[in-house]
């Protein structure tokens, strides 16, 4: 169990694990928290709209519809990958669940799947998810037949891994709807063992982050005065032959022009990295 993220650090955690983030406005505020508690937290559960069209399935997950408001769950999943965030907070996407499949997640303890549900919203031994679990959209009919692009799942992996990243998770905090209640089928069209089996190895790697290339660094070579006026003194040859060839003066051989310029522009780009390093291990000391 854990508390529950606020708002930045949500957002931090889904960016640093390479997840592409829109902010359906208010989602910051978004929630039903006056509804019932949020928190402690114990893993994420995944599901699907049966909707079609992101813009429309994103307005229902942020507004509810009739008998159910909204936000129906923390984000939505986009066909393309992109995660819109439209609740921080309570969220109406779990409802009852089973109390053993809580023990389960909570401790981690079961094996390939967590034990089988049998309660749901409004049967007398449920217990209440809205209060303990993240809820993800994923946009899709939920028939098993409408497709999973690679995209999606690959969010769904980076979302769940986001979370239990920051939470000090395992994979096994993460489940589908379907193992939460007896009522449900979601989501439909691919296993949540083998998405935890994704989980847990991006897991074991470090998160996906923008890096910045660092050039090579280069042994420090001394350069003494004779080589810097050799470099300049090949660098304005070049430079002269250039201009009176443009002005007529006189025809060189083409092949030794090439072959001479290509063999003065290596020597200056052997001189320049060392001049390169030289600066370098004079910043150093």
């Amino acid at each position: 169990m854990a508390t529950p993220l606020p708002a930045d650090r949500l957002l931090a955690a889904l960016r640093d694990e390479g997840v592409t983030v829109v902010e359906h406005p208010g989602w910051r505020t978004h929630n039903r928290n006056a509804a019932g508690a949020w928190g402690p937290v114990s893993g994420v559960m995944i599901h699907h709209t049966v909707s079609t069209g992101t813009a429309s399935s994103v307005e229902m997950c942020f507004n509810g519809y009739e008998g159910l408001p909204g936000p129906l769950c923390h984000g939505v999943i986009a066909k393309d990958g992109t995660v819109h965030l439209v609740g921080n907070g309570r969220a109406n996407h779990a409802g009852g669940g089973d109390p053993n499949v809580l023990r389960a997640v909570t401790a981690e303890d079961y094996s390939t799947r967590p034990p089988t549900p049998t309660e749901h919203q409004g049967s007398d031994g449920a217990v209440d998810g809205n209060s303990r679990f993240y809820g993800f959209e994923c946009i899709n009919l939920g028939n098993g037949t409408d497709p999973w692009p690679a995209a999606q799942l690959d969010a769904i992996e980076r979302v769940s891994a986001a979370l239990c990243r920051a939470h000090g998770w395992g994979a096994r905090s993460v489940i589908g709807h379907l193992e939460w209640s007896d009522w449900k089928s979601d989501p439909k069209g691919f296993g949540m063992p083998s998405m935890r089996d994704r989980v847990h190895a991006r897991l074991a790697k470090s998160p996906t982050k923008p890096t910045t290339p660092t050039p090579p660094k280069e042994n420090p070579v001394a350069l003494s005065k004779n080589d810097i006026a050799q470099a300049v003194l090949a660098y304005r040859e070049k430079k002269a032959d250039e201009a009176s060839l443009k002005k007529g003066r006189r025809i060189p051989d083409v092949y030794g022009y090439i072959v001479s310029t290509y063999t003065t522009v290596q020597a200056i780009a052997a001189d320049l990295r060392k001049v390169v390093a030289l600066l370098n291990s004079q910043k150093e000391k």
